[in-house]
């Protein structure tokens, strides 16, 4: 991964989360709008990498926009075939499903994102896999 973006995308991320808690609107809009367009600028091009449309579909408050940007970032995970990025942004696409009400298709996330968790080493974002499938499961 491009070392550069990866500090852009964080820098973005951190100004969408300043301007968030201040609840300044304009502020947020225009990172937004910078996070987009440097996905847009990358895209099909050797520095596209998950993590900025992982980012972008975080910051994305159309909840239905956020699952195509996230199903977006999927595939550009599945592509590189990291198993990390499938995973998070599996459990995260998950999340915004059970908000929208849908089950059984966060149920489809996790089960996808569970078994590329198995490659991972991150304890936590696994547990939680685990532990929001077997809720769901049990509902």
């Amino acid at each position: 991964m491009n070392t550069k973006i990866y500090k852009e995308v964080l820098y973005l991320a951190n100004e969408l989360m300043a301007s968030a808690n201040n609840q300044n609107q304009a502020e947020f809009d225009a990172f937004y709008q910078e996070l987009k367009q440097l996905c847009d600028d990358n895209e099909s091009t050797d520095k596209d990498h998950p993590v900025q449309w992982e980012a972008l579909g975080d910051f994305t408050d159309d909840l239905m926009q956020a699952i195509v940007i996230y199903d977006k970032a999927l595939a550009k995970a599945a592509a590189i075939n990291s198993k990390d990025y499938l995973s998070s942004i599996g459990m995260s696409a998950a999340r915004l499903k059970v908000e929208l009400g849908d089950h059984a298709a966060a149920i489809e996330y996790l089960e996808q994102a569970k078994v590329h968790s198995n490659k991972i080493i991150d304890k936590e974002l696994k547990a939680e896999i685990n532990n929001l499938l077997t809720e769901l499961k049990a509902s």
